[in-house]
């Protein structure tokens, strides 16, 4: 059977790190394979709507694997593909779905220790966290319109009761373990090689320079473009997601 369909495909286009202008704003990328990319439903806005699992399928823009669903109506969309669903299993979204692995509701209403992923950040925009493979976060408590999850990184943070999440653990939880193998396929992945800054010209690197194996030549290592690379925090001191953490991935309270 066809598990590719073509309503829900388009080609994706090879950017190859470059920004509008043409200037290489991501590096070590480019010469990839040609794509298709899935159009995944994130929404799962088919409320009551039962839906058939008709294949599993590989997704070559992402880690996990998909479902492609075809719901009673006759429509197909595909999903990500949870940990334990099965071809020929059924599916619903909406308030009264169960509590079962590949069935999307409301966080607020479900019971606490529930395994989710595919969670939205603010309520009818669509999952945006817990998508890779083998990611999961838990239900840990509810508070009027509030519930507390925590995520894979230990973090915990409160989200609306009213953003929908999807049932279970993403699937392909093995892809951690997956070892590229040979450098023609890193290549076809679209990732080119890297060069170690000690490697370069001092005009390209601040690693750079000396003869021989001299070392890096300095007391802490930077980035290309003379940036401490250890020990300096990336997050933005004021994030607008700051006031929903409860407890930051490292344990300190907020």
């Amino acid at each position: 059977m066809e598990t590719r369909i073509k309503s829900l495909t388009v080609i994706l286009s090879k950017k190859s790190g470059r920004d509008v202008m043409g200037h290489i704003s991501i590096r070590h990328q480019g010469g990839r394979e040609k794509r298709f990319y899935r159009k995944i439903d994130w929404i799962r806005e088919k409320d009551g709507i039962g839906a058939t699992v008709i294949a599993i399928v590989y997704d070559p823009n992402r880690t996990a694997d998909l479902a492609l669903l075809q719901y009673s109506d006759g429509e197909k969309r595909y999903i990500l593909a949870p940990v334990g669903l099965v071809v020929g299993q059924k599916v619903i979204s909406g308030d009264t779905a169960d509590i079962k692995s590949g069935n999307a509701l409301k966080i607020g209403l479900m019971p606490v220790g529930t395994l989710i992923h595919n969670v939205e950040i603010k309520p009818g925009r669509g999952a945006q966290m817990m998508r890779s493979a083998g990611t999961v976060a838990t239900v840990l408590a509810r508070d009027g319109d509030l519930v507390q999850l925590k995520l894979p990184s230990g973090e915990i943070r409160v989200f609306n009761a009213d953003c929908k999440a999807t049932v279970g653990q993403v699937g392909n939880v093995e892809h951690r373990n997956e070892a590229i193998g040979t450098a023609g396929r890193s290549r076809h992945m679209g990732r080119r090689p890297e060069v170690r800054g000690v490697a370069q010209n001092p005009r390209s690197h601040p690693h750079g320079g000396g003869e021989g194996r001299s070392g890096i030549g300095m007391s802490s290592p930077k980035s290309p473009w003379g940036k401490h690379t250890l020990g300096k925090k990336t997050r933005k001191h004021v994030k607008y997601s700051d006031r929903f953490i409860v407890q930051h991935r490292k344990g300190g309270s907020k």
